[in-house]
């Protein structure tokens, strides 16, 4: 079958994209346990982002199994074909001009990895939200470290299955305050050009 495909070139580049849009596109990549904050920095860096006239768009694991990835499960093979799809995904929106937040568990280097080595150099940004298991835990804002102490959920990354902490993270957060958090970014992509003052 793939013999008889054949790439069609088109004729706007990433670049007249991004420069329409007056950003440099890239993806924010947010790693880290379940019930690490995760989503909720995405979501709120995403507002400010779009207040600040920047044009973006959030993948979250949970809303990309609704469709996506629906056929997907939790062993380890699955997780990797997961993320290699969104890794699909995200290249296409960043073809497209648009700086793009994940905020995905991810919880092998190899697997991460895989969606660095699809992007430009640059275009991936790693921010691990590094907070403490015993924290994710205690927060479990949807009783699934319940449910996988119970044996109710199997491979569970941090109860029955590992979660590999990035070694190089270009950003590390460990702070709870949200607003911080998003300072921390925002500084970053303005120091290395992706957005502007």
């Amino acid at each position: 079958m793939e013999n008889n495909l054949t790439w069609h070139d088109t004729k706007i580049t990433k670049e007249q994209r991004s420069k329409l849009k007056t950003q440099k596109p890239c993806v924010l990549w947010l790693t880290g346990l379940s019930g690490s904050g995760k989503s909720t920095l995405a979501n709120a860096l995403e507002q400010r982002l779009f207040t600040m006239g920047y044009h973006t768009y959030l993948l979250d694991g949970d809303n990309v199994r609704h469709g996506l990835n629906k056929d997907l499960g939790f062993d380890e093979n699955s997780r990797v074909e997961n993320i290699r799809r969104i890794g699909k995904v995200c290249k296409l929106f960043v073809d497209s001009g648009l700086i793009v937040l994940c905020a995905f568990i991810s919880p092998f280097c190899k697997e991460r990895q895989i969606i660095r080595e699809l992007l430009d150099k640059g275009e991936y940004i790693e921010i691990f939200v590094d907070t403490p298991i015993e924290v994710c835990k205690k927060r479990d804002p949807k009783g699934l470290y319940k449910k996988a102490r119970n044996g109710e959920i199997k491979n569970f990354t941090g109860i029955d299955s590992p979660y590999e902490a990035p070694e190089n993270p270009e950003i590390h957060i460990k702070s709870e305050n949200l607003d911080e958090n998003i300072e921390t970014i925002l500084k970053y992509l303005l120091k290395k050009g992706k957005i502007h003052a």
